[in-house]
């Protein structure tokens, strides 16, 4: 839905991935693997003995091409503190004098902090991050998203398996692998919500890019399912009801509409039944609160099952989406705008 340049990579082989960037330019390997270990230690980003990161790191592409750019620029006295640092590990190891490592010139790490800005990658703008050696580094997050629930009471089931080798012998009986795997079947009702104003904020107040976030964000959570046991069961099942709503404060989560388990009922099956409660809870809230919705859509497969939604229908997913864009405003929270 975006393209690789506005996304991110999170990994603790960082140095392996400038290593191959680097290489890619001409540099050796082993040299390369040094500078940007090197470069790594400077801002406070330790690499430990196995050439990884202490930690995940979530990084925009555009970080990473940043941090390889400025290794290539910085070559030279990278090279010497990586080649000096060796060799004063090799002189400890040994039981000579301890050499002391010339620093490397601070602007160095004062470019290679000014370029770790988030790099306008829409999945970092959206879950933010949390750098422990550098916090003036974290992202708040603009995006929040709630487990997915059941609306119904579930029953873990059993799918008891067996295997047979087939090139067995023919008088040799018994499976060669058995086992169960647990599973269940039920109606989920997920929930997320986006901070429009730290979405915008945290891409640098570029608002195309913020929209084009928000629309892949939306495009994302309809069509997104788990990937797990996909072979054995086959869940692929779209959401039968898909609500968009864009409000000034006081989110929504409503969940609590099926705090007590949905059951099928009459001609009203699971499903139906499902969308009933979550209009009925809705109506509740509103009669409350007022509706602080500024708008709101709907669709779904059972509209006949709307009560105090029905206002918000619309015929699709896809306009349900392109209306809630049109709708949905960003405010620039940085200086005057």
């Amino acid at each position: 839905l975006l393209d690789a340049d506005l996304l991110s990579k999170r990994t603790k082989r960082l140095v392996e991935e400038m290593t191959k960037r680097l290489a890619a330019r001409g540099a050796p390997e082993e040299s390369a693997r040094a500078v940007a270990t090197a470069l790594l230690n400077e801002i406070g980003l330790k690499v430990v003995k196995d050439g990884k990161t202490e930690y995940l790191l979530f990084l925009a592409e555009s970080e990473i091409n940043a941090a390889v750019e400025l290794a290539a620029q910085q070559w030279s006295a990278l090279n010497t503190a990586a080649e000096q640092a060796r060799a004063q590990a090799q002189a400890g190891t040994g039981g000579g004098g301890r050499g002391k490592v010339d620093p490397l010139p601070k602007e160095i790490k004062t470019e290679m902090l000014r370029r770790l800005d988030g790099g306008r990658a829409a999945d970092l703008a959206l879950f933010g991050r949390m750098i422990a050696n550098l916090p003036d580094k974290n992202v708040e997050a603009a995006c929040q998203v709630a487990h997915a629930i059941s609306t119904n009471k579930v029953d873990v089931e059993f799918d008891f398996y067996t295997a047979v080798d087939d090139l067995k012998p023919d008088d040799t009986a018994g499976a060669d692998m058995l086992g169960t795997v647990e599973f269940n079947s039920a109606c989920f009702y997920r929930y997320a919500n986006v901070d429009t104003t730290q979405l915008l904020t945290n891409l640098g107040g570029d608002e195309g890019l913020a929209r084009s976030t928000l629309d892949a964000f939306l495009r994302a959570s309809v069509a997104a399912i788990p990937t797990g046991k996909q072979n054995s069961m086959a869940a692929h099942n779209p959401p039968s009801l898909v609500m968009i709503t864009a409000r000034k404060r006081s989110q929504w989560n409503l969940a609590n509409a099926f705090i007590r388990p949905i059951r099928p009922y009459g001609e009203t099956d699971l499903i139906q039944a499902s969308v009933v409660a979550l209009d009925t809870y809705w109506g509740r809230l509103t009669d409350m609160y007022g509706s602080a919705y500024e708008s709101a859509w709907v669709a779904t497969t059972e509209p006949d099952k709307l009560a105090r939604l029905a206002t918000f229908k619309q015929q699709s997913v896809e306009q349900a989406i392109a209306a809630a864009l049109g709708s949905v405003t960003f405010r620039d929270t940085r200086g005057d705008r």
